[in-house]
């Protein structure tokens, strides 16, 4: 262990989401933990509790509590279990740090207040928001992309998202810091939640680890052959493309999401006609678990184009790191992220991403490393795809930029570093 900070802490994370079960949140705060036990400080990670084997990391501990398997009100029964949890853990190892991830840990102002008052400063992360949740579905039914009330999850946000916003009210009030993970969703706060006069708010975007998201390596043959049979089991390998060659007349598009509303996969297939009248041997790859997978079945072959479209299931991280460096083209055209991974593995994985012209993936996207167009507007999306795959000498410059931009700014190491300082801080108070 390499020791790179002054003052060793011992730090509590709070995540209803953690490894292998849960993405998003969880696959954050594990790369996040890690990196800060290589610093040298101690670790431990209060989550809810499930039946998968949690992988292990050095100076990193794992305590798993109990929760209510419902929509939404997890939350709050997850949080009363990490409270009394947390507590237990103060009185074994004494905490430093508490570092909470919302909206996915539902304290009550009285709780806050007590956690710093008897355990340790608070840290919470803003990972977007309620309200924001329940706006973006809005949005995206405006756009047709699917009835709220066929997702019980969905629908629990939708009639419910108002009531535990109060939740995250309490945590902007009374952590002694916030940390927002983009511009966009820091403003989110300001315009909807009214935070105190005194509000002491950072903005940290989340990295990506760069070392499993990263470029194909042609000359490795095991990688190489692994490669191939991606392409070809997706009708995407005409000879320029089994070469990594950019000028390919069967280009691979990819979509990573959950296949739920607003992650924008029907406005996706609206734009598959078009693109395919540019490019004819394009393909399309959706990556995601959700209750819409038959409705986007259907929904492709009513607009002629399901010989060119597949719909996987979610996969390990190494599968999903090949489908990444092995695509020409990320599309992602999301309604609402508190910040959104997805168009950073892509980048770190050496593949340009054409993503919606909005806050906060604006923040990480621009067209130096890939392409925007109008949120919801699938002629525009076809548009900025046909206009990268139309351009192979640029896309190549776009992969180059889009991985040295990734390194030099979005990585974990990035993000250990800087909440250490956040932590380090408080302590100094």
């Amino acid at each position: 262990m390499q020791v790179l900070c002054g003052v060793l802490m011992h730090i509590a994370m709070v995540s209803g989401e953690y490894p292998p079960r849960w993405g998003g949140i969880g696959s954050v705060v594990y790369h996040l933990a890690g990196h800060l036990a290589q610093r040298g400080h101690d670790v431990t990670i209060i989550t809810r509790t499930h039946k998968q084997r949690t992988p292990q990391q050095p100076g990193v501990s794992v305590l798993h509590v109990p929760w209510l398997k419902a929509p939404m009100a997890f939350t709050r029964s997850y949080g009363k279990h990490a409270l009394t949890e947390l507590r237990r853990l103060h009185k074994v190892k004494e905490v430093d740090v508490v570092h909470t991830l919302l909206p996915l840990v539902s304290w009550t102002a009285k709780e806050y207040l007590w956690v710093e008052e008897n355990i340790a400063p608070v840290v919470s992360a803003l990972n977007g928001s309620w309200i924001g949740e329940r706006e973006g579905m809005k949005l995206a039914a405006q756009h047709k992309e699917s009835a709220t009330w066929k997702n019980p999850n969905d629908l629990a946000i939708l009639l419910t998202g108002g009531h535990y916003s109060k939740y995250e009210q309490a945590g902007i009030e009374h952590s002694s810091v916030s940390v927002a993970i983009s511009e966009s969703t820091r403003k989110e706060f300001e315009a909807w939640y009214n935070p105190p006069e005194n509000w002491h708010c950072e903005t940290v975007l989340y990295g990506v680890d760069h070392n499993v998201f990263r470029p194909m390596n042609h000359d490795h043959e095991e990688e190489q052959l692994a490669y191939e049979a991606l392409r070809k089991s997706y009708d995407a390998a005409d000879e320029a493309a089994l070469h990594g060659s950019p000028d390919t007349k069967t280009p691979l598009l990819l979509a990573v999401g959950r296949l739920v509303a607003r992650k924008g996969h029907r406005t996706l297939l609206r734009s598959m006609p078009r693109i395919l009248e540019h490019h004819p041997g394009a393909r399309l790859v959706i990556v995601g678990r959700g209750h819409m997978r038959a409705t986007l079945l259907r929904q492709a072959k009513r607009l002629g184009v399901a010989h060119a479209v597949h719909i996987m299931p979610g996969m390990s991280f190494d599968a999903l790191a090949l489908h990444f460096r092995s695509a020409d083209l990320v599309i992602y055209p999301s309604y609402y992220e508190g910040q959104g991974l997805i168009p950073l593995e892509a980048l770190a994985s050496g593949t340009p991403v054409v993503t919606v012209n909005q806050p906060p993936l604006t923040e990480m996207i621009d067209e130096e490393v890939g392409g925007l167009f109008a949120c919801g507007d699938p002629d525009d999306l076809a548009r900025a795809v046909v206009r990268c795959l139309d351009r192979p000498e640029e896309r190549t410059e776009q992969m180059q930029k889009g991985r040295q931009r990734v390194l030099e700014r979005f990585t974990y190491e990035h993000n250990a570093e800087a909440y250490e300082n956040i932590y380090l801080s408080l302590i100094d108070e």
